[in-house]
Order: C-alpha cells, then structure tokens, then sequence
C-alpha cells in the first residue's frame, strides 16, 4: 500500500470515533450541500434507480442521507474503523472497507457515485487514476457528485477531530482543475458551484456524468 494510502487509513482509524461525533450534524446546517444531494438522489431516480456508491463514506453520514432520499446507496472506506462506526450508527446500510484507487466493484455495477470531500487526500499524480476507477464503476450515463475543498495549497494535518494525531495532506483545488481532470476521466461536466457553509469555508460541489 502506498504511503499516503497507508497514512490516511491510519490517520481515520485513529479518529473515527471523534470525527463521527464532530460531523454528525454537518449536513443540518448545509442548505446548499443538502440541496446538491437532493438533485443528485432525482437524478438517480430518473435514471431508473439502482445502487450508488459513497467512496470514501467516512462514519456513513452521507450514506445515510441519500438513504433517506430514497437512494439504494452504499458506502466504501479506506479506514476499518471508520467503517465500524458507520455500521454502529447506521446499521440497516451496508459498509465495507475498500480504497478508491482499486474498487471492488464490477464494471458498470453503480448507477451512481459520490465522493465527498474524499479526494482531499489524493495526490495530484493519483486523482486521473481514481477518478478511472470511478468510470469504471459507473453505468454509462450514471451521475458523479464530487465535494471538495476549493483553493492552491496543500498543507499536512498532523492533528484533527478531537486532537488525535494524524498524518495527511489536506489538498485543496480550483473547481476548473477537477473538472478538467474529470473530462480527462472520461466524465461530461454539468455543473459546478462553489459554497461558504458547515461543511468547508469554501467547498466545491460538481455534477458530472459518465460517458458512454
């Protein structure tokens, strides 16, 4: 397993529990996230419905939202403890450890996929590899929701979620990058906005869909 990959999980497991508890009511007071969401839950039903996939789930907040929206989501994490905490506080949903850059899904299998704000630990030199894997989850035609940090730095976090220690690089990208690397990804880009709210001081939101 790569470094950053090794250090990331390390990283969530060792805060699962306070990250859960921090997070937990992010969404509430995010209007404009939850409104994001929304659309992306019509788009899945429009298209006939069908599993969605929430990479890189974290505690299954979001899992759980889209779950409420009617959405046959799912959701996927590097951290196994994160993936405990998801099961614990949602345990109707199904969870399993997985990383983003080698799914074990079938191709083709998601009508849908979310990452949000999960690939603020991806280097730039892996995102193109991800988001393939992305591609090649999703039907053709099936719609991508991405949140993110909007910005040009990277910083390393050595402490986060309740003061434990951590050890990641916190990316953060101007919303014409992503989408570019998207197009590159073989996604068609719909929207892109960007939002002060609970959830990042300036988050990005972009829909896309996956070509044929």
């Amino acid at each position: 397993m790569s470094d950053w990959l090794t250090d990331t999980r390390t990283s969530y497991d060792t805060v699962a529990v306070s990250y859960a508890e921090l997070v937990r009511d992010l969404l509430a007071e995010s209007p404009y996230e939850r409104a994001a969401l929304a659309l992306f839950a019509d788009f899945v039903h429009a298209a006939g419905g069908g599993p969605v996939a929430d990479v890189g789930c974290g505690s299954g907040r979001v899992t759980a939202h889209l779950h409420g929206l009617g959405v046959n989501a799912f959701g996927i994490d590097l951290s196994p403890r994160m993936i405990e905490v998801a099961r614990r506080d949602h345990p109707g949903l199904r969870f399993q450890v997985g990383s983003m850059t080698d799914l074990a899904l079938a191709a083709g299998s998601v009508a849908g996929l979310v990452a949000w704000y999960s690939l603020i630990h991806v280097p730039d030199d892996q995102v193109g590899a991800v988001l393939a894997q992305f591609r090649r989850v999703t039907r053709p035609g099936g719609p991508l929701l991405l949140g993110f940090h909007v910005g040009d730095e990277s910083r390393l976090k050595t402490e986060g979620y309740g003061g434990h220690p951590m050890k990641v690089y916190v990316h953060r990208r101007q919303p014409a990058r992503v989408a570019a690397w998207l197009r590159d990804a073989g996604f068609t880009v719909e929207a892109q906005l960007t939002v002060t709210s609970a959830e990042s001081s300036l988050g990005g939101i972009i829909f896309a869909r996956r070509g044929a």
